[in-house]
């Protein structure tokens, strides 16, 4: 399949049912005066620290099932968080991984992956190096290659965050969530496009590789620069994230690193949430005003990963 349909969303739902945690939804109040009500999903909550458990256990289940796992393991490139998710989901099944990082990988990121017992490799200084070795690594040992973002089963368990969050808010408008690679994205726009809701993707205006391939109507190559990196870095968007953009045509926002800062600090001032860069960045549109909900608008802000330093915020 090159890209998820719902069926495969409630497929993996069905797979990974009992294993990921049910994301809390809690309300966060009205945007701005007359401008909606605004709910946080709290995908953070996931065993390795972010929503890309999801998606990795989807794909390591699915993979055993069709007994197509090597004994060679798994093996995936990563800033940090599927490499992590990955690293969990393989060690459930009695599998063996291998992570390739960036070198400029967050230190807790780092830690953590090897209190996982992953293998951890650490190339270059971006997020493509790290994905060419990884490549290099399967082809070498015959390891099972997974990606971050840029693979159905990925997306499809990443989808299933929305039917969590439906289920919490009736009546739901708008989705609102951070792109890096396009996973995620994918994942909830294939499920919102079945239930009629819209999709805001955000990202960091140095690392805009979805709004690029909306704008050259193509996935092309975007520099990597923004505080968020470390998760959302990926210099290009997956082709089905492209696809699933324009079948919801979902709306493309950039905000600037420092709105993505002061939305993160804003999480933990206001409601003592200690997300990473990349897990604000979704509510840094609303906050920052480039995404601004309708009156009555019922908005759900995605807080999808929090493996970050908690002494990085006063």
């Amino acid at each position: 399949m090159s890209h998820p349909t719902y069926a495969d969303v409630e497929a993996a739902a069905g797979r990974i049912a009992g294993i990921t945690r049910t994301a809390p939804v809690v309300s966060a109040g009205p945007a701005s005066p007359g401008g909606g009500e605004v709910f946080l999903a709290l995908d953070f909550v996931q065993h390795s620290g972010s929503f890309k458990d999801r998606g990795a256990a989807n794909f390591v289940a699915a993979h055993r099932a069709d007994g197509s796992l090597p004994a060679a393991g798994v093996v995936i490139a990563s800033g940090g968080n599927a490499g992590l998710a990955c690293a969990w989901a393989a060690r459930a099944q009695g599998v063996r991984a291998t992570v390739f990082l960036p070198a400029t990988a967050p230190a807790v990121k780092i830690r953590k992956l090897r209190a996982l017992e992953a293998d951890v490799r650490l190339v270059g200084s971006e997020y493509a190096e790290a994905l060419e070795a990884s490549r290099r690594f399967a082809a070498e040992t015959g390891a099972l290659a997974s990606h971050a973002y840029d693979d159905p089963y990925i997306a499809a368990g990443a989808g299933t965050l929305l039917p969590e969050i439906l289920a919490a808010v009736p009546g739901l408008d708008t989705v609102v969530v951070a792109v890096g690679g396009g996973g995620l994205f994918t994942g909830l726009a294939v499920a919102a496009a079945r239930h009629g809701v819209r999709v805001v993707a955000v990202e960091p205006a140095t690392c805009r590789a979805l709004n690029a391939a909306i704008e050259a109507g193509a996935p092309v190559d975007v520099p990597v620069d923004s505080v968020a990196a470390d998760s959302l870095g990926a210099r290009r968007v997956s082709e089905m994230a492209l696809h699933w953009a324009r079948q919801v045509r979902a709306s493309s926002v950039l905000v600037a690193d420092s709105a993505i800062t002061e939305a993160r600090q804003g999480l933990w001032d206001g409601h003592r949430l200690a997300v990473e860069h990349g897990g604000a960045t979704a509510l840094a549109a609303l906050r920052s005003g480039v995404y601004r909900p309708e009156p009555g608008e019922r908005v759900a802000v995605v807080l999808c990963g929090a493996n970050t330093d908690p002494a990085s915020l006063a």
